[in-house]
């Protein structure tokens, strides 16, 4: 992108103009559309999402017996709903978000097994390989007990594959430590942005780290080069994985269940609103369109970024999709939130999200550690800085409410539920937990 197309831009869109001064927006979505307006011919539908909740099940068995954590929950991997008034009542105190409505946390940073939303997709896609590697090999069928693939007949015909993955850190952990323990080989790409705990917990599980000094996009195409040269290699592809999207878009059915338990009502009256933290895409797209299938029209979903890593707003906002990145515009792609340290949009997902998504707030990460220490202060809930960017839209409260006013829903925004979706937490060290705790940005 040339300087002038850029500056076309800027002048256009006002939330463009205002990231690149890494200035907090809160930007709505033009082209957002109906459910009955969307096109017939979806990439993904909702017999998809069946057949991945199916699939899900099948694995319980096999999950419930690897991971015993698991068994209250019957072998699904789930996370809790809560409601965090004292929370609500910090973001007007301290940020000025007077939110009208109740506010929710559901916190994927609980996720058993990988401790963060990864939990889903990235489990999700392996588990789904390993089946089809066992089926065609003629190792399985469907209507077996998956916990047969806790032998080491399984073990030992998996230890003949490798799985590989790019990463900043969460997606790494979910893959690997699956991966690991159904008896792949495993090899992680990660960027310099992840964290060390991650790399050192990967590696006590037996996974292969390799690391590289440049960004998100480097590792994952060193790692897509290297899986391709092998081909007993399999390449988990976050750019543009379907089978990632399908894990996530699970998670609202259950979700729908937790809302009925707690007497927490969504329709037209009383309207759902989810904020989703935002890296490449595929979790917040998968999870968004799972909500979509289930509440329709009723629920109001959107993603929220680093202003400094802000690739999903860049690509909708100019209608460029994958072929803008956040150095087009001078933003570093640089983030303290390094699980959503990407500066690319995923190509699948920004265009398949573009007619649903209700629009994308961004934040800096100084207002992250903010939140973080908020959230701890107010409810005992710690969650990874990068899970706060689900906070991000009490910085522009105002846009927020604008959004209310283009939608007709003034006279219900007391009936509102907000959820604020958490996206990782549960491994963090205490020795990193205290660090977060003591870190202040200017």
């Amino acid at each position: 992108m040339d300087l002038r197309e850029r500056k076309e831009f800027e002048a256009r869109v006002p939330e463009i103009a205002a990231a690149v001064e890494k200035k907090p927006v809160g930007w709505i979505n033009p082209r957002l559309v109906s459910m009955k307006e969307l096109p017939k011919d979806l990439a993904v539908t909702v017999e998809d999402i069946d057949d991945a909740e199916a699939r899900l099940e099948r694995f319980a068995p096999y999950i419930m017996k690897q991971f015993p954590e698991t068994e209250k929950d019957g072998g699904l991997i789930e996370s809790p709903f809560v409601e965090i008034p004292k929370m609500k009542e910090l973001l007007k105190e301290r940020h000025g978000c007077e939110l009208a409505g109740r506010l929710y946390l559901k916190e994927d940073s609980q996720l058993v097994i990988a401790g963060s939303i990864k939990a889903r997709g990235g489990i999700y896609e392996i588990l789904k390989y390993a089946e089809t590697l066992a089926i065609e090999n003629g190792l399985l069928k469907t209507t077996d007990d998956y916990s047969i693939l806790a032998s080491q007949e399984f073990v030992d015909f998996f230890g003949r594959y490798t799985i590989q993955v790019g990463s900043t850190g969460n997606l790494g952990l979910s893959i690997g430590i699956i991966s690991a323990k159904l008896g792949f080989k495993v090899i992680v790409h990660m960027s310099h942005d992840a964290r060390q705990w991650k790399k050192d917990l990967l590696r006590s599980k037996g996974v292969t780290v390799k690391e590289y000094e440049s960004d998100y996009g480097e590792a994952v195409k060193q790692g897509r080069k290297e899986s391709d040269s092998d081909p007993t290699s399999y390449f988990v592809d976050d750019e543009n994985s379907r089978d990632l999207f399908m894990g996530y878009s699970v998670a609202p059915r259950r979700l729908k269940k937790q809302l009925e338990a707690a007497g927490v009502f969504v329709d037209q009256d009383h309207p759902l609103f989810v904020y989703l933290p935002c890296g490449i895409g595929g979790a917040p797209g998968g999870i968004a369109y799972g909500l979509k299938t289930v509440f329709g029209d009723n629920v109001h979903c959107f993603f929220t970024e680093p202003v400094d890593s802000c690739c999903m707003l860049l690509g909708m906002a100019t209608g460029l999709h994958d072929q803008v990145c956040v150095q087009d515009f001078g933003i570093s792609g640089k983030t303290h939130a390094d699980g959503l340290a990407v500066g690319r949009p995923s190509a699948f997902v920004v265009k398949f999200m573009e007619p649903m998504l209700s629009g994308i707030f961004t934040t800096g990460d100084a207002v992250l550690y903010d939140y973080m220490r908020d959230l701890m202060e107010a409810e005992g809930v710690f969650i990874e800085p990068s899970s706060c960017a689900a906070f991000a839209f009490a910085e522009v409260p105002e846009r927020l409410g604008d959004y209310i006013k283009s939608q007709g829903l003034e006279e219900k925004q007391e009936n509102i539920t907000h959820i604020a979706w958490a996206t990782g937490g549960r491994l963090v060290p205490e020795d990193v937990k205290e660090e977060y705790v003591h870190t202040h940005l200017a």
